[in-house]
């Protein structure tokens, strides 16, 4: 059988050993495609590197790290969104915003005999507590401060003491803050309505 092999073998030997033969103009069709390549350092080299097919392998880890940061992305645009169209909602500044055109007075009242001290704090005074202090009245634990704010709708509470904050009892109420603090909602309409 090996008798048989050897002029196979000798044969694909021979072919081997052989010159290989590309045809004539080989060497200009090389050199034309190597011309034809953009020099390095340039933008076509840059947007020739960029055009190549590659493939790309990720890992497990690395694919759920790249789902992980397009939510984190779409749930910050989303939050950015909200927030930008609440203040749209709200009107611009709150307390002192329309240039007094627009600002209707709205009075806020609470019975708190147990108070020493009462301020207001809300989105028209970015929750500052010691911005809009409310006065006791003549009945005994009635509070109550009048604001001018622009048409909207916003979110308040009342801060007793200084340290306990406490949601408006005529008021509905708003899904806690993030710091866990009790809001009430307040929706002041336009002029006339």
């Amino acid at each position: 059988m090996s008798e048989e092999l050897d002029p196979v073998v000798a044969r694909a030997v021979a072919v081997l050993k052989a010159e290989p033969d590309f045809g004539a103009g080989f060497d200009r069709r090389v050199m034309d495609a190597v011309r034809a390549e953009p020099r390095p350092g340039t933008v076509s080299a840059w947007w020739a590197s960029l055009r190549r097919p590659r493939e790309v392998s990720i890992s497990p880890l690395g694919a759920f790290a790249i789902a992980a940061g397009l939510v984190a992305l779409m749930l910050g645009s989303v939050i950015v969104a909200s927030s930008w169209r609440f203040g749209i909602e709200q009107g611009a500044g709150g307390v002192a915003s329309g240039g007094g055109a627009d600002l209707r007075p709205v009075q806020f009242v609470l019975i708190m005999p147990e108070a020493r001290t009462v301020t207001l704090v809300g989105d028209f005074n970015d929750w500052e507590p010691d911005g809009l202090p409310l006065q006791r009245s003549a009945a005994e634990g009635v509070w109550s401060v009048t604001v001018p704010l622009a048409p909207g709708r916003y979110r308040y509470s009342f801060v007793i003491d200084g340290t306990r904050w406490y949601a408006d009892p005529g008021a509905p109420r708003a899904i806690e803050d993030d710091f866990g603090r009790p809001n009430s909602i307040l929706t002041v309409g336009e002029q006339g309505s």
